[in-house]
């Protein structure tokens, strides 16, 4: 059944914000489908990256219906050509990027500093030059851990080379030096890294597919 889809996005500068974050996601991919979930006065936007790992952004707002999903190009243009409160974000299309991870329950494990994070992101692109295939970098490359986190509690959190490249490709990656530091949470299914522009989060359930 198709709806009528409605986002608000009452303040200017969520708006831009949002905008900002749909626009690299289209320039990462062009046909990436972005999906809409309203909930408590929020809209939060998630996209599957070509790395296998999910990217999003929150802003305040609402969304009528409260879960839709809708073509990253004609948000992108809604967001920045009618710049209107209210937009009509496009028509429903169909999610292929499997569970979403769950609002609640994330463990604050650590930070992680913007110039150990900009270093080894840069590595392991000089290491993906020169393995790339058709397909892009081979997954053993992609799943290499590249930081290892003492949690508070359960094993240590390894955190693959795959989600730098996700922060790096939608340009979340802070500047090296930066005073913000990525955030590292958790639940016992999913790792998630947050930034002031959006976040990557990654299922920690590796034998099963991202992509469904």
């Amino acid at each position: 059944m198709i709806h009528d889809v409605a986002l608000t996005v009452p303040e200017p500068g969520p708006r831009a914000e949002l905008g900002t974050f749909v626009g690299r996601v289209v320039q990462l991919d062009p046909v990436a489908a972005v999906r809409l979930c309203g909930a408590a006065g929020t809209v939060t936007a998630w996209v599957v990256t070509p790395f296998e790992v999910l990217a999003t952004r929150t802003v305040v707002g609402e969304l009528q219906p409260a879960d839709v999903t809708v073509a990253a190009t004609a948000l992108l243009t809604a967001l920045t050509v009618d710049r209107g409160a209210t937009v009509d974000p496009g028509s429903e299309g169909h999610w292929r990027g499997g569970e979403l991870p769950p609002a609640d329950g994330w463990t604050a494990v650590g930070k992680l500093a913007a110039d150990e994070l900009a270093a080894a992101t840069e590595h392991g692109l000089d290491e993906a030059r020169t393995q790339a295939g058709p397909h892009g970098p081979p997954a053993v490359l992609l799943d290499r851990t590249v930081f290892t986190v003492a949690a508070p509690t359960g094993p240590p959190v390894q955190v693959p080379l795959r989600c730098l490249f996700a922060l790096s490709g939608l340009g979340l990656l802070p500047d090296s030096g930066a005073h913000h530091p990525v955030q590292l949470g958790t639940t016992r299914s999913w790792l998630r890294l947050d930034t002031p522009g959006g976040g990557v989060v990654r299922s920690r359930r590796v034998t099963l597919p991202l992509l469904v």
